[in-house]
């Protein structure tokens, strides 16, 4: 049955509106302002201030630019504090521009290892259409930042500096994506004529050449080793030699990376199992991106647990939602669009994943929480998004959005009750490549 839109209903639709004096004063204040500031609720706003009873941070916000690498900034993020306290400096940054080189080659490696996997599909299959869109992405997830530490190691940002495409990936992105999907046509025309796995393989290797070539030019050739000096706090010199990227690692890192999890907030599943996304990763051989699912109050316990013992917490959400960055603040009911469109949201947590209505957008790091009662009621966020938005770049969230949009954190195992920490031996449930479990956060 076709149902189209008929003249008597659009004109009676339009008399209703004139006839709606609320509606025409709310057209001529959209029509002339950005609606988010027309639908801020400033009750909300004035409510919150950037106080909290538990803080981490004394050092400055980080800047990702324009690029997507949010996941890698809250990653060195979280080491920087421990590497400037054994350094005896008042900041520090590691190369993100390091990590970004290695991420790049080895998710373009991952990447046409999938093409090859999937030659055998239909070019329109769903899984090789989601591949061929995301052949060089930015994003990432906290399993995929540990990897790129454990194989490649750090640099400290002196040692490989930003340059113009590292701090805006567009162009790079651009060229990069062109070179990769002439590989999958390429690739997926030798497999379909017979070619051997040894074949396709010495066809891949060329890519990477080329794609090694590229990463070169726009991002600099990452350093086998270098001479690291410093001074510290007080103008002391110091001077510790020639270290490569690995040996750096070992000596400045300060938590144990590889006793951490990721455990998420995801109510479509059941609560203590463990899943994957299929196709998701960047370091083929690495340990697979795996997820425990639990519970919004664990986990929040858990983030508060680690920041009142002096160490902040890695965390991915849904960052388009409700939020004023220029304000630095989140909260569940900031902008009252419902008001203004006259309707009723109460879309869910889960039927916002199930409908494309959230996922995880962006990682950041938490270096603060305010207790009341023992219990959280606003929680500071350490973004990238440089020191001009919020307090000097710190953002403030308060509790209520917690809830609705923080998909998940990085917590040491240990920390987990006994039960959860065997859930994570089990085999987890692969989700398909499209779910939005497996977006990255940018």
């Amino acid at each position: 049955m076709t149902a189209e839109l008929t003249p008597d209903f659009t004109e009676q639709l339009t008399k209703n509106f004139d006839a709606d004096p609320t509606a025409r004063l709310l057209q001529n204040a959209v029509a002339t302002t950005p609606i988010d500031k027309v639908a801020i609720d400033r009750r909300v706003v004035t409510s919150i201030d950037h106080s909290v009873s538990e803080l981490l941070d004394d050092w400055s916000a980080t800047n990702q630019e324009k690029s997507g690498r949010c996941w890698l900034f809250a990653g060195t993020n979280l080491l920087r504090a421990g590497a400037a306290k054994k350094l005896d400096v008042k900041d520090f940054e590691f190369s993100q521009n390091y990590l970004l080189f290695w991420d790049k080659f080895e998710k373009a490696n991952f990447w046409l290892e999938s093409i090859i996997e999937t030659a055998g599909d239909d070019v329109d299959d769903r899984t090789v259409a989601l591949l061929l869109d995301r052949s060089a992405e930015d994003g990432g997830q906290w399993n995929m930042f540990t990897a790129l530490v454990e194989k490649h190691g750090l640099v400290p940002k002196t040692a490989m500096p930003e340059t113009n495409s590292s701090s805006n990936t567009h162009l790079m992105n651009r060229d990069l994506s062109v070179v990769l999907r002439q590989a999958a046509r390429d690739l997926r025309k030798r497999a379909a004529d017979g070619a051997s796995g040894e074949e396709l393989g010495q066809a891949k290797a060329d890519v990477l050449t080329t794609v090694h070539r590229l990463l070169s030019l726009h991002l600099g050739t990452p350093p086998d080793s270098f001479v690291w000096q410093w001074k510290d706090k007080d103008s002391g010199f110091h001077r510790k030699g020639t270290m490569t990227p690995q040996e750096f690692a070992a000596e400045y890192v300060t938590i144990p990376l590889e006793d951490y999890v990721c455990v998420v907030n995801d109510p479509r599943h059941p609560y203590g199992q463990t899943f994957t996304v299929a196709h998701l990763g960047n370091v083929v051989g690495a340990r697979p991106v795996t997820y425990l699912n639990i519970e919004v109050d664990l986990m929040k316990k858990l983030a508060v647990e680690a920041i009142s013992g002096g160490e902040p917490v890695w965390f991915g959400c849904d960052t388009s939602q409700m939020c004023d960055a220029n304000l630095g603040i989140w909260d569940a009911k900031l902008f009252d669009y419902d008001a203004i469109y006259n309707v009723t949201s109460d879309l869910s947590k889960a039927d916002r994943l199930l409908h494309h209505e959230s996922l995880m957008t962006h990682a950041m790091l938490f270096t603060g929480v305010d207790l009341l009662d023992n219990a959280p009621r606003r929680w500071r966020v350490e973004n990238s998004w440089g020191s001009e938005k919020g307090d000097k770049g710190f953002m403030t969230m308060n509790d209520n959005w917690f809830g609705e949009y923080v998909f998940e954190i990085a917590v040491r195992r240990d920390a987990l009750p006994a039960d959860l920490q065997a859930a994570l031996e089990q085999e987890p449930t692969v989700l398909p490549a499209w779910d939005p479990m497996g977006a990255l956060a940018r």
